[in-house]
C-alpha cells in the first residue's frame, strides 16, 4: 500500500525516484517513525534541513533575476515570505502532499495530515530528497512547479495582511482588527485561531502556528471574500 501511494506520488510531482526509499524517507513523519521504532534518523527531519538550504537557494536565485530592481532588503522580506510555513503548506496542499505522509495513528486521529507544520515540513524533506537523489537541477525544477509558480497569487496569501488593508483603506467605512480566538494543540505545537473584522463585521477566520501566521491566512480570507463580492456586483 506504501509502495503504491509512493509511485502515485511520484506521478503527482512528475519526478521519479532513482532511490525510492529517499522518497519514503521524505514522507515519513517521526510519529511513524517512532511508532516503528525506526530510530529519529529514519524521520524526515534531516531530510527537511537539506530541502530547506535548497530552497532558499533556488528562491535566492529566482527573486535576483526576476527583479532586478528590487532591493536587497524587499528580496529578503520577499523570500522570508516564500519559504515560510503558510506558504509552503499552501503550496503542499496543492499537490496534495499530506495525503502522502507517513504518520503515527496518534497523529492520524488528530489531524496531522492536514496540519500545515508537518505538510511544509514534509515539502522540504521532498525538496531534500529530490536533491540527493536527481541533483540541483530536479530540484529546482520541482520548486519552479509547485512554489515559484504563480508567484502574484501566492502574494495575496504570504502579503494579505498588507494588500486586505490597502484594499480597505479609503473604500470601505471602519477600522481592521485581529481577534484571537483561542489556541489548542501541546505547547511544543500550538495552533491560533484568529478572526478579522472590519468595523462590527467579522471578514474571516485564519488559524497557524503562530498568531501572525493565524491573521494571515484571516487576511486571505477575507480578501478573497471582498473579492467575491466585487465579482457579484460586476455581474
Amino acid at each position: 500500500m506504501e509502495n503504491e501511494l509512493l509511485t502515485e506520488l511520484e506521478q503527482k510531482i512528475g519526478y521519479q525516484f532513482k532511490d525510492k526509499g529517499l522518497l519514503k524517507h521524505a514522507m515519513s513523519h517521526s510519529s511513524y517513525a517512532n511508532e516503528r521504532h525506526m530510530g529519529k534518523l529514519k524521520s524526515n527531519e534531516r531530510l527537511e534541513f537539506l530541502g530547506d538550504a535548497v530552497l532558499e537557494l533556488v528562491t535566492s536565485e529566482y527573486l535576483f533575476h526576476t527583479y532586478p530592481t528590487m532591493p536587497e532588503g524587499d528580496a529578503t522580506k520577499m523570500r522570508a515570505s516564500i519559504v515560510c510555513e503558510q506558504t509552503l503548506a499552501f503550496c503542499a496542499k496543492a499537490i496534495p502532499l499530506g495525503d502522502y505522509i507517513l504518520l503515527g495513528r496518534g497523529e492520524e486521529i488528530s489531524g496531522g495530515r492536514t496540519r500545515a507544520s508537518i505538510t511544509s515540513d514534509a515539502c522540504e524533506a521532498l525538496i531534500g530528497a529530490i536533491y540527493l537523489d536527481g541533483g540541483f537541477t530536479s530540484a529546482k525544477e520541482f520548486i519552479c512547479k509547485f512554489i515559484l509558480n504563480d508567484l502574484e497569487h501566492k502574494k495575496l496569501f504570504f502579503d494579505s495582511k498588507t494588500i486586505f488593508q490597502e484594499m480597505v483603506q479609503g473604500n470601505i467605512p471602519g477600522e481592521i482588527s485581529y481577534h484571537p480566538l483561542g489556541e489548542s494543540g501541546p505547547d511544543h505545537d500550538k495552533t491560533f485561531s484568529v478572526e478579522v473584522w472590519i468595523g462590527e463585521q467579522c471578514m474571516g477566520q485564519g488559524s497557524g502556528r503562530t498568531k501572525k501566521a493565524a491573521e494571515q491566512m484571516a487576511a486571505y480570507r477575507a480578501i478573497c471574500r471582498l473579492k467575491a463580492t466585487d465579482n457579484k456586483q460586476k455581474q
